[in-house]
């Protein structure tokens, strides 16, 4: 089967001296907006070409059918299925969630905090049988617990539905909220909540209250931010007093400050946006403690401020700077501060008693872990909830008791199949990039693994938004792991693992420097042997799509094949459209390039696919969403499209487009293994160990679609 031909029907603009052609520019759908709600509008031309990439995907990978149903059943034989969540104690009872064997969606429920039968008020799987896509938003209930706040989106393009169920009878209220990001806010009378509605290019920039009994157009708003590029959201305050509007970009924030025990509160603003500062508010009775970059504390620091007078004239430091110790989060509790920091890739929890101002650490043992703080619904309690977990150990949830510093397990994952952590090894080493900057690697492999340079190896990288990639457990990964891979992550600049200042040193002008230590990651892995040159599949996904991208066109040498899941890789065009849901807001990331020369110059010089060039690529796999409001379809697709119309060899290049799904790909918790079980095939396929001949290549030739041995 010869792939599909995308007709080249060029586009061209002229900025800042430079003209730009887009072969591929009408695979954009003009009523995008509009196919995010319906995604039945969409182009019948286009339409049918993304058809004819599945169809083409699908006669490519059919040789992998059986392994893809052998994983699948792999993956699902790892998973609890009929699984729940430690029960969150809230006055009279603890909320919680579970599966049913079976299920795909979660059950909501409760059950008396003194012990009895389990309430289940929404049930996932009876819902989603209304649509072929379904996705919870949040669930929240009042603090009356008669009423449960609930959010859904059924179409994958993140527009969620707000509904309001009963719990005595589990039938909704006739209020139906529509267009908005899912989560409320209840007022303290259980009467009124505020929430947040996304406009018509999918930005959320209007708070409004609601009056239960009222229609959706009778709502009060009550904020509304005037920067497109700002990103506003709703969330309760530490001691549940207050609703926290917090809006920012990438740079700057700025926080207010809503009474919920007053219907018609007007929100108080904290400090007024200086660019560059950041700062996220906690409050204690008349105390506000205060998480911000304020003053260059680049990793962060903590304030306090009387809530009275809550100006940055006020503040007064807590927790001071520390260079190259980032703090996270802080989490406020009425007696204790909890601090998530991070340093050199690793996390820590550190305990702060208030009244005596003491500390400590809570310990672990492992080289490479991850720690996550969960979240409470009790402010006046001396526990706090937190997971871990290693590319070896499962996931484990403690109760932690800050006075006593006793932890206590509350949950340890399930792997019902088997999962022995001793036939297994982690570690860390260091890459060091082009201009001296240590890059941090985690490494998972079998324990009997032979590091003598032969084994396939899946490197993994995002490295954007300050977004760090822990070193935490992946039942699905032990399909590769148990195969002969070596699984690695690549703690790549762009991301906060090793500090703030390691984001800094990976966005906008800087941005280059993700690709190259990424790169530098692949090159001392061979170099510690454990694997080698064109024995690396790198996967990415999102912005870490976009990495996969860059390196494919920078360092393709190193790679089998390349597993890009919603890339965003079509970075200049997108910069350049401000419709976009996201482009403003994300001005601040890359840089504006319509109106700042140097910033379209640097995208311009690194934007995936702007720099495709007549050369040897590695395998490509790219998936995407058709109702995906972050990276938009059309951006894998005419990637795909440019890499066959120009590559001199290499290749097969392969797009699969979720034609009923958005950013986050199928629903439901099993459909979802459907997929990365074609990216695993993909892999093992490419790295030679999908029943392939010895010599390990890629054993498809097809006419028309490049495809000399990898």
């Amino acid at each position: 089967m010869k792939p599909p031909i995308a007709p080249r029907r060029p586009s061209r603009r002229t900025l800042h001296g430079v003209t730009i052609t887009d072969d591929y520019a009408w695979l954009k759908d003009g009523n995008w907006q509009d196919v995010l709600r319906n995604p039945s509008v969409l182009d019948p031309d286009i339409r049918a070409y993304l058809e004819a990439e599945n169809g083409y995907a699908e006669t490519l990978l059919a040789p992998t059918e059986a392994l893809q149903t052998t994983l699948v059943a792999e993956m699902r034989g790892r998973i609890e299925e009929e699984d729940s969540g430690v029960p969150t104690p809230d006055g009279p009872f603890a909320y919680l969630w579970r599966f049913r064997e079976g299920g795909q969606h979660q059950l909501i429920g409760r059950m008396p905090r003194a012990g009895g039968d389990v309430q289940i008020v929404l049930d996932g799987d009876a819902l989603a049988k209304a649509s072929p896509y379904f996705k919870f938003g949040s669930t929240r209930h009042s603090p009356d617990h008669w009423l449960e706040a609930w959010s859904a989106d059924v179409r994958g393009s993140e527009y969620f539905t707000i509904r309001v169920r009963r719990w005595d009878t589990g039938e909704d209220l006739p209020d139906i909220l529509e267009q908005t990001d899912g989560k409320v806010v209840w007022g303290h009378d259980g009467a009124f909540f505020y929430y947040v509605r996304v406009d018509e290019n999918h930005r959320p920039l209007q708070v409004y209250r609601h009056r239960l009994g009222t229609s959706q157009a009778d709502d009060v708003l009550v904020f509304e931010e005037k920067d497109i590029g700002w990103f506003t959201r709703v969330e309760v305050s530490a001691s549940r007093r207050f609703c926290i509007i917090a809006g920012g970009d990438h740079d700057t924030s700025e926080q207010r400050l809503i009474d919920l025990s007053t219907p018609d509160a007007v929100p108080r603003l904290i400090a007024p946006r200086e660019k560059g500062v950041r700062y996220s508010v906690a409050d204690r009775g008349g105390e506000l403690f205060i998480l911000t970059n304020q003053g260059g504390a680049i990793d962060f620091r903590v304030v306090t401020a009387p809530l009275a007078t809550p100006g940055r004239s006020t503040w007064r430091e807590l927790i001071p700077h520390r260079p190259g110790i980032y703090i996270l989060e802080i989490e406020l509790f009425a007696g204790h501060l909890v601090r998530l920091e991070r340093a050199n890739a690793l996390p820590s929890i550190v305990i702060r008693e208030l009244e005596s101002g003491s500390e400590h650490v809570i310990d672990f043992d492992e080289t490479a872990y991850s720690l996550d703080i969960a979240d409470g619904l009790e402010f006046d309690t001396a526990t706090m909830r937190f997971s871990y977990s290693s590319m070896t150990t499962p996931t484990e949830i403690y109760d932690y008791d800050m006075a006593s510093r006793v932890r206590s397990l509350r949950k340890r994952q399930e792997i019902p199949s088997g999962h022995d952590p001793a036939h297994y090894f982690t570690t860390r080493i260091t890459a060091v990039a082009h201009d001296g900057a240590e890059v941090p690697v985690s490494i998972l492999h079998r324990r009997d693994l032979a590091r003598d340079g032969s084994a396939p190896l899946l490197l993994y990288g995002y490295g954007a938004y300050g977004m760090a990639m822990p070193a935490s457990f992946s039942a699905n990964r032990l399909s590769l792991v148990d195969r002969g891979f070596v699984y690695a992550i690549a703690h790549v600049r762009g991301g906060a693992d090793k500090g703030w200042s390691w984001y800094l040193d990976g966005k906008r002008d800087r941005k280059p420097n993700t690709f190259d230590d990424f790169a530098a990651a692949g090159r001392a892995l061979i170099a510690a042997k454990y694997t080698s040159a064109q024995r690396i599949v790198g996967h990415g996904g999102s912005a870490g799509g976009m990495l996969m991208g860059a390196v494919a066109n920078r360092a393709g040498d190193l790679f089998a094949g390349i597993v890009a899941e919603v890339p965003f890789v079509d970075v200049l065009n997108t910069m350049l459209d401000a419709e976009l849901p996201l482009t403003p807001p994300e001005w601040p990331e890359w840089g504006d390039p319509i109106t700042d020369e140097a910033a379209f110059r640097t995208i311009l010089s690194y934007s995936p696919y702007d720099n495709v060039a007549a050369r040897n690529y590695p395998a490509i796999l790219a998936m995407a969403g058709l109702t995906d409001p972050r990276v938009t379809y059309w951006e894998p697709a005419k990637w795909i499209a440019r890499l066959r119309a120009t590559v001199t060899s290499g290749g097969p290049f392969v797009l699969h487009t979720n034609m009923g799904a958005g950013h986050g790909g199928a629903s439901g918790r099993f459909n979802r293994l459907d997929e990365v079980a074609i990216t695993y095939a993909f892999a093992l396929r490419t790295a030679g160990l999908a029943n392939l001949p010895e010599t390990g290549h890629l054993d498809l030739v097809v006419a028309g679609d490049v495809a000399s041995p990898i």
